[in-house]
Parts: C-alpha cells; structure tokens; sequence
C-alpha cells in the first residue's frame, strides 16, 4: 500500500479499559448489518496491525437463544479475534438476559455490545433500538438483565440523541447506565429521525462526556478519515472513536487510525487502483470461505464494489458489470481491465454510505405518551433475525 509522508505532532491517546480489555488505540469497528461480519473484520484487523476493537454485526437476542442457523453463523470468530466482540439487539429483559447468560456460560464472547441505536423502522416500530431509551424503565431493566447475566463480562452500549431534537435521550440513557454498570458507552451523534444525514452533533458528545465521567464515552458520526477521528477527540473529550461508514470499501482507514492516534500520520494508507483491487478480491475470497460457497460469497460482495471504486475513473457499464459477478476469476478479470495504476483519488475520503435524513421515525401505538411506562413489550417485540 502506498503511504502519504507528513510530519505530525503527537497525538498519542490513552488506552480505552473495556472490562479487563485493553484497547489501544481506542479505534473501534461500528457494528454494520450485513457488513462486519468474519471476514470484513478480518481485513480491518488486518490493516490495523490488530489493535483495536472489532464488534459483530447485530445479532437478535431471540434468534440467539433459539439457536437460529444463520446467527450461530453470525457469532463465529476467527481463531485470531480477541477480544471477540458481539452486538446484541433485544427489546425484552427476559430474552436478553437469557441470551447474556448463554453467551458467558458457552464462552460465546468476550465482551457484550447493546445495540441502542439502530434507527431502521423495522426495528424502532417494535420499539427497538434508538426507539427503546424512550422508555426509561424498560432501558433499565434491559441493561439490569445484561450486566447481571454477563457476570464477569464487560457490557457497553450504543445509542444515539434521540428520537428527534423534541425527544432527546441520551443524558438520561447515559446516567441509567452508569448506574447499571455499564463499562462504557458509544454515541452516535444524530437523532433516529436523522437516520444518517445532516452533520452529526459532536457537541452532544462532549456534554455526555460531561454528564457520565464515571466512565469512558466513545464519539461515532462523521468519521471520515483520522484526521477526523483526532478532530473529535480533541474538540469533544470522548475517550475514543467507533467508526462505521468511513470504512466502508476502506478496511485500511485502520490503519490511518492507528498511525494517527499513535503519532505517525508517515503511514497513512493511499492505495493505488491495484492495490484496492487486490483487497477486492480478498475480500470476495474470505466471504466465499466464511460462507462455504464462492458464487454466495462474490454475490454477498457485490454491495461492496461502489464503495471500493468510489472516485476512480471507472466507466458505468464496468461498474455494472463488476456488480453482478458471481465468480472470483470474473470478479478478477473485470478488475484487471481498468487502469490499475491510477493514484488514490482527491476526495475518495469523504462520505459514503447511506445519507438520507429527516424520516418519519416509525414507533409502536402510544409509544410517546408516558416515557417511563412499558406496558405491553414482551417477547413478541423481538425480531427473530440477525444481521438487521
């Protein structure tokens, strides 16, 4: 990988404690529905020299517990992972106790991340999510249940503002879980309603940093490049940084992230269009591997060719044509057809991934009316997939 040579001052950080884990730098991998699954970790940690923390993409707390086929698939860690991090959504106490318990019990994990932040309607209409702080008594005993059950096992969460600027959660959601045990806790800076538009509020992250210094607040939204990730540690305070999708199509920002974080911009990663196709057809292989089928894995990739190209001179119809491959020697043949030696576009760092905002935040009859009563949510408000 070609690297870009500037001096840099330094802008060491102290190591994140998650439990009896030492994250050093304090960079961690956001959980993606259908993105940060074994082998998209594999590359980041790769990249990073494996320092950092790495979460699964979501996983149902109900579907864990019924063992579904494809979750017990989702929760598979490489020999090489560690700490394995899972990410648990759950909506009812009982079903997410049941599952922190098998997850200590089995040695499934070796930390626990509660998903209070995804802001999908498929998940907010049933309550869940960035929906749940809502409920402050439900928030609660959801958290109750995963400290108790997870016994030794550190427990974190991520959330987000709110539901919108007239239902703001996060400082209540922050001092519930200071008061349950949390280790630690991640804020998106962006309301449900905003989904992933507009500008994230770091000024949000800051002042929960204020509100819960008991323990470390981790800043997410708007990470597009270590400079970046510096940027929000410096004018918010947060103990670190959860990046989500400024890696997308680049598994090497962790390796920017740590340089920066360590003092070295000298590393930073500009790759060619070769060297992006060479981790394009790695990343084909691994999902092939992991799934146990090429064709299933070069398709489960095909979300993935935009975001790598993105900025490179490439045509429409190639572009197209690399997004319906089933097979790594057309994904590799396609590929060898561009002009491989052009540089690391001007700009290719900046936003990818969805963007829409100001949505209709989708929610339960009555959900608004009492803030503290949870009447009515069980176990039938629990999704029975994972991944999101």
């Amino acid at each position: 990988m070609s690297t870009l040579t500037t001096p840099a001052p330094n802008t060491a950080a102290a190591p994140l404690p998650i439990g009896p884990h030492t994250v050093a730098p304090p960079v961690v991998l956001a959980p993606m529905a259908g993105i940060t699954n074994a082998p998209f970790r594999t590359l980041c940690r790769e990249f990073s020299g494996g320092k950092g923390l790495f979460v699964s993409e979501m996983i149902t707390t109900r579907a864990l517990v019924e063992r579904n086929e494809k979750t017990m698939q989702l929760i598979h860690f490489d020999a090489t992972e560690t700490p394995r991090s899972i990410q648990l959504y759950g909506v009812d106490p009982v079903t997410v106790g049941k599952a922190v318990r098998m997850i200590a019990e089995e040695d499934l994990a070796d930390h626990i991340d509660l998903n209070f932040g995804c802001p999908v309607p498929k998940v907010t209409r049933k309550g869940g999510g960035s929906a749940l702080p809502y409920k402050r008594h439900l928030l609660r005993a959801i958290v109750r249940e995963a400290v108790t059950g997870a016994g030794d096992l550190p427990v974190t969460m991520k959330m987000r503002k709110g539901l919108d600027d007239d239902h703001l959660t996060y400082l209540d959601a922050g001092r519930i879980a200071v008061e349950e045990g949390v280790t630690a806790i991640a804020l998106h800076g962006r309301t449900t309603a905003q989904h992933y538009g507009g500008t994230a509020d770091w000024d949000a992250i800051a002042r929960l940093k204020e509100h819960v210094p008991e323990i470390p607040v981790l800043g997410n939204g708007d990470i597009w490049s270590a400079e970046d990730a510096l940027r929000m540690v410096r004018e918010t305070g947060c103990d670190g940084v959860v990046v989500g999708r400024g890696c997308l199509g680049r598994p090497w920002l962790f390796a920017d992230l740590v340089a920066a974080f360590e003092g070295r911009t000298d590393a930073f990663v500009r790759p060619t269009l070769r060297e992006v196709a060479d981790v394009m057809v790695r990343h084909a292989t691994l999902l092939g591997e992991w799934i146990g089928d090429e064709a299933r894995g070069v398709i489960d990739f095909r979300k993935h060719v935009a975001w790598y190209l993105k900025g490179f001179a490439v045509g429409s119809e190639m572009r197209k044509r690399l997004a319906i491959t089933s097979s790594l020697e057309a994904l590799r043949a396609g590929l060898d057809e561009l002009d491989l030696d052009q540089p690391w576009p001007t700009g290719a760092d900046g936003p990818r991934g969805r963007t829409s905002g100001n949505n209709r935040v989708v929610l339960p009859d009555g959900w608004l009316k009492d803030p503290y009563d949870c009447a009515g949510i069980g176990a039938d408000a629990e999704l029975d997939t994972s991944g999101g």
